[in-house]
């Protein structure tokens, strides 16, 4: 193991099974199609996939077609988790461009499962903060590393 990680002995979770959904696309955005297209982003500190640590699930993602909106609510795997940003970024780079225009993305951490939860949260919504935080070399490797690893 690495030195020096944050939450040094995560818990594991195995993996659900994908179910097999339609490629229509004039069908309604659903959570388990974000949640299908999210699962697979691994962790920043460790070898295992967002799902895999339960850091987010099926129930942690809402979707009101008529307001166009979707929330996506993730929870740390402990509350003091310095890559709680990271994660957030990792979401919103991968779905920026999955759905339509019309659609506003929000993702917060669960309500009490982050020491700072409110900063966390402001940053992760306010676009010119994540763009400048994607314009950051060493950060952007890290979130690419994060979404196209393929040791999962």
């Amino acid at each position: 193991m690495t030195l020096g990680l944050i939450n040094a002995n995560p818990v594991v979770h195995a993996k659900k099974e994908r179910i097999a959904r339609s490629d229509d696309p004039h069908a309604d955005v659903d959570p388990l199609e974000i949640y299908d297209y999210v699962r697979d982003i691994r962790d920043p500190e460790h070898p295992y996939s967002l799902e895999q640590l339960s850091v987010l699930s099926e129930e942690s993602i809402t979707v009101d077609e008529k307001l166009g909106r979707i929330l996506i609510m993730f929870t740390p795997t402990i509350q003091h988790c310095s890559m709680a940003t990271v994660i957030g970024l990792c979401l919103r780079e991968k779905l920026k461009d999955h759905f339509p225009p019309h659609f506003k993305v929000d993702i917060k951490v669960a309500p009490g499962s982050h020491a700072n939860e409110e900063s966390v949260n402001k940053q992760l919504n306010d676009k010119e903060r994540v763009a400048a935080a994607l314009e950051n070399p060493n950060l952007r490797q890290l979130v690419d590393e994060c979404l196209y690893s393929n040791e999962l």
